[in-house]
């Protein structure tokens, strides 16, 4: 049960500057449990740096990002599911798409029948059973984002974080990921780039247009 009344995420006076550029300045928002954000604006805007400060990736120059438990109490970190950019991952890096996936699950100490049956669960979910045991640098642009995808919700996170998570992947399984994105949101709080908004405006329950600033909110 979420509750959009409780901030989970705060964001203060962040800026980030860099080689003597401003990237970012002065962003201030809550994300409240429950939200879904999507988050838009021009290429070189600042939205991947936006994400990678409140994954706490990346420092701000100047500003904090505070993670908050439901008492609203500070904490240090949260169930956070992220999906980066694709360019963002090295696909030569020896792994198959089922230890991809199952990395989503590092740190949850489940024992390995659940990890099992939670990883074949999620493959089928993302539409890779058949290519589990494939190495990842034999995949299409868009089985490698759907394979990054099945490792960012595996573990069922609090927070699920997605960088342009439509891109390279083919129309049949976009449809896919609006599904499967309408039953995540019911429990999950949600933060989305993406440049393709037609669908996910309808299924936001708030719009951020990032442009160094937060330029506008609705």
């Amino acid at each position: 049960m979420t509750h959009p009344d409780e901030t989970i995420i705060s964001l203060r006076g962040i800026s980030r500057r860099w080689d003597g550029r401003d990237i970012l300045s002065d962003i201030n928002f809550d994300v409240n449990r429950g939200d879904f954000i999507a988050i838009t604006g021009p290429n070189g805007g600042g939205k991947t740096t936006l994400l990678r400060i409140i994954l706490k990736l990346l420092k701000p120059t100047t500003g904090s990002v505070t993670y908050l438990d439901p008492q609203g109490n500070p904490v240090k970190g949260l169930p956070i599911g992220y999906l980066p950019q694709k360019n963002m991952i090295d696909s030569r890096f020896p792994v198959t798409v089922h230890e991809l996936v199952a990395s989503g699950l590092t740190g949850e100490h489940l024992g390995r029948e659940r990890e099992r049956t939670l990883t074949a669960s999620t493959l089928a979910t993302i539409g890779l059973t058949a290519h589990a045991d494939k190495p990842i640098g034999v995949l299409s642009g868009g089985q490698l984002q759907r394979a990054l995808l099945g490792r960012a919700i595996i573990s069922s996170p609090e927070v699920l974080v997605l960088d342009e998570p439509l891109s390279y992947v083919d129309k049949q399984f976009e449809q896919s990921i609006y599904t499967l994105l309408e039953q995540l949101a019911a429990s999950t709080t949600i933060l989305l780039v993406s440049h393709e908004m037609s669908t996910i405006a309808g299924m936001a329950t708030r719009h951020l247009v990032v442009d160094h600033t937060l330029n506008v909110e609705f």
